[in-house]
């Protein structure tokens, strides 16, 4: 094949010189950030990772917190795997995994308890539960393992990514048309639409006498959007319309 490859171009390949080095961001590394996002997303086409979406996206902070810290341990993870690939036993190669997972998510824990007590108390359970995430053991199984550490990285933080998407995209419909609000809890808690008082003060107050808030008078905030159950109807719409724009999915998992 080489011969007869010589032959056809002319060129004579030079054994000395040494093989053009792959970009370290190219088109195959950008795909490996973008793919999950969209088209490979992990909740709503793979479908994993379902369980903490439907448990911690009541509010838009913890579901900020809950993908940063996946995000974290998924693309660190893959690439701890990645650089021991080639002396993990096979037999062993699932116990050791699960060991580096535990140890990013052990980290993590203790990271927020120090930086966001509250927020550790809120998701303290769940976080532990990253260390049984689909997503996460997925990932090292089908990726990191067969990949070089830097292509393994980026599979982890894109994946990380998507689902920290769909966590983020998910709290922002609970919280907003369940409370009102948006990233409660934080620095930064928006209280958009609801009745005003004297504690709580809200940019459309539907409470008011006059002005652009009696235009909303009608309004009245949903609670069943902060019940678990709303997660699994706001994911399903999230599926129904990405798979209704791209019907290529249809049939994706």
């Amino acid at each position: 094949m080489a011969e007869s490859t010589e032959l056809k171009t002319g060129v004579v390949a030079d054994p000395k010189k040494p093989a053009e080095k792959e970009p370290l961001f190219g088109k195959k590394e950008k795909i490996l950030i973008t793919d999950p996002l969209l088209d490979n997303n992990p909740i709503t086409i793979q479908v994993l990772g379902v369980c903490s979406a439907l448990a911690v996206t009541s509010l838009v902070y913890p579901s900020l917190v809950m993908a940063v810290a996946v995000i974290f341990v998924t693309g660190m993870s893959s690439f701890a795997t990645s650089l021991m690939r080639n002396i993990i036993p096979k037999a062993v190669r699932l116990i050791v995994q699960l060991v580096i997972i535990a140890t990013l998510v052990t980290l993590v824990n203790e990271a927020l308890k120090v930086l966001a007590f509250p927020v550790y108390k809120q998701l303290s359970v769940y976080i532990g539960l990253i260390i049984t995430n689909c997503i996460v053991m997925g990932r090292l199984e089908a990726f990191a393992m067969a990949n070089k550490p830097w292509r393994a990285l980026l599979d982890g933080i894109g994946n990380g990514l998507g689902y920290g998407l769909i966590l983020v995209a998910v709290g922002v419909v609970r919280e907003l048309f369940g409370k009102g609000s948006l990233f409660a809890g934080s620095p930064i808690a928006m209280n958009i639409i609801g009745p005003s008082n004297d504690t709580t003060q809200y940019w459309i107050n539907t409470a008011a006498d006059s002005g652009f808030g009696t235009y909303f008078s009608w309004y009245a905030n949903n609670n069943l959007m902060v019940l678990p159950a709303a997660a699994m109807f706001v994911i399903a719409v999230f599926i129904w319309v990405q798979r209704s724009y791209n019907t290529k999915l249809v049939d994706a998992s």
